[in-house]
Parts: structure tokens; sequence; C-alpha cells
């Protein structure tokens, strides 16, 4: 009996020594998964396409307009024409751009910082157009039959913005958000009509007109937004990405689009 539990006990303990010598044991698999880390820092480049709306807020574009156009008028003094509500409002359109952006990135561990310009080339904009009739007996005893029209509208050819961005690395992976000043190039075109014709007669007066046009007009804002940049092999990477723009003129108007781009980090 003793002789066959000594037997038993020699026996576990060589298999024990065999088994540690398997390397799967030792934990050695596990050890060849660790994740290899992409170097985000440096320079980089690349191009994008893009989609994406503008909306326009004309309301009060023209008001100032309409004002100085009747200025010293007796329609204006007694009818106030300048003040109606001519319903501009708002105004939405979707178009396409492409362009491209570059920057640097500076990387500590998994967290990136860094800079960046970005140019977008499209046809972002609107228009629209309203009037307005009203009969009123003035103080030189005619009826003043007056209709009052407006309209306006913007086109943004080309749009530039500078950005801070912060990112973390997963991987591959760089999901971001950053936010920055903007930049427009843009026509911006607001007319404003009014005619009066008078009662008795008819006594019909000639059409006012005023035209504000401005070619290639600097406008200027702010954007933000978020996205992802995937490395694909060496310093290939692409992106996909959402920016929201404002630009404050005489025009308020909002641009959201989503972006897909190929980029290269030197």
């Amino acid at each position: 009996m003793r002789r066959l539990l000594l037997a038993a006990m020699m026996f576990g303990a060589a298999s024990g020594a065999e088994a540690a010598d398997l390397p799967f044991l030792r934990g050695s698999f596990t050890d060849g998964l660790t994740t290899a880390k992409v170097n985000w820092q440096g320079y980089y480049i690349g191009a994008h396409a893009g989609y994406g709306s503008a909306d326009e807020n004309f309301n009060g574009s023209t008001s100032n307009m309409m004002a100085a156009l009747l200025a010293d008028t007796l329609v204006e003094s007694q009818m106030q024409v300048s003040r109606w509500n001519l319903g501009l409002g708002k105004a939405s359109a979707r178009s396409s751009g492409y362009g491209g952006f570059a920057g640097y990135n500076w990387q500590w561990d998994d967290v990136i910082v860094g800079v960046e310009a970005s140019y977008l080339h499209g046809k972002f904009g609107g228009s629209t157009n309203a009037s307005e009739g009203r009969s009123q007996t003035l103080s030189d005893g005619f009826v003043h039959n007056v209709t009052a029209a407006s309209q306006a509208a913007i086109s943004i050819t080309d749009m530039a913005t500078l950005r801070a961005r912060a990112a973390y690395a997963f991987g591959c992976f760089l999901p971001y958000a950053y936010a920055g000043v903007a930049l427009g190039n843009a026509n911006i075109t607001r007319t404003v009509t009014a005619t009066d014709v008078m009662m008795p007669g008819p006594i019909v007066l000639p059409t006012l007109t005023s035209t504000d046009a401005m070619h290639n007009h600097l406008i200027y804002g702010y954007s933000f937004g978020v996205g992802v940049d995937v490395n694909l092999i060496g310093g290939l990477f692409m992106r996909g990405e959402w920016e929201y723009v404002r630009f404050t003129s005489q025009v308020d108007t909002s641009i959201n689009t989503v972006r897909a781009g190929l980029g290269y980090k030197f």
C-alpha cells in the first residue's frame, strides 16, 4: 500500500512539472495579445468631401433699407411702411462640397491635443422674398395704395475653420472633439421696392427701388464638431466628421455638414 501511494505522488509531481513547461499555461499566450499603440504625433494633411444643409434667418435683413428708401415720404411717416412685417422668415437648402485639412498633433500616452485648419468649397445658402400691400387715406386727401416688397439671398462659396482639437486614442481609433473660429466668402444681395398708386386718379408714382449687393464679402463666426480618425496602415488614416458653423452677418446663417476624408500623418 505504501509503495502504491509513493508511486502516485511521484507521478503527480512529474505531471505538474510537465504541465508547467507548456507555454499556454504559463501565460505566454495572453502575453502575445498586446495592442500596439498608434503614433498620432506630428504633422498631417488630407482631403475630404461633405454634404450638408444651410439654414438662413432673413428676418429684419431689409427693414433698415426700406426705412432709408422711403425717408421723408408721406407714406413712411403716416403708414410706417418700414415697420410692416414682410415675413422674409427663414430658408433652408442642401448642398455638397469638397476641400482639405492640415494640422499638428501632440501626444501624451493616449491623450492627443492639436490644432487644425479645414477648408470646404461648395455653394451653401438660400433666398426668400415677400410683399405686402395696404390702403390708407393720408393727410393729402388721397387714398394711397402702397405695395412694399423685399427679397434677400446669400451664397457661401468658401469657408474655412481654425480649430483646437482634443482626442483620446483607442488602438487605431482616434475620436475627437473640436471648436474654433470660422471665415467665409459670401455673395449677399438685398433688394427692396415700393409702389404707390393714389386715388382718385389713379395717379401712379414712380416705383422706388434700392439694392445692396456684396460680392466676395468676408463673413466670420464660430464652429464646433466631433469626428473620428481611423489608422489604416503606416501614416494613412481615414476620417468621418460632423461640423456646425454659424456666420453672423446681414443674414444669420448656420451650416451643418457631414464629411468623409482620407489623410496622411508624416
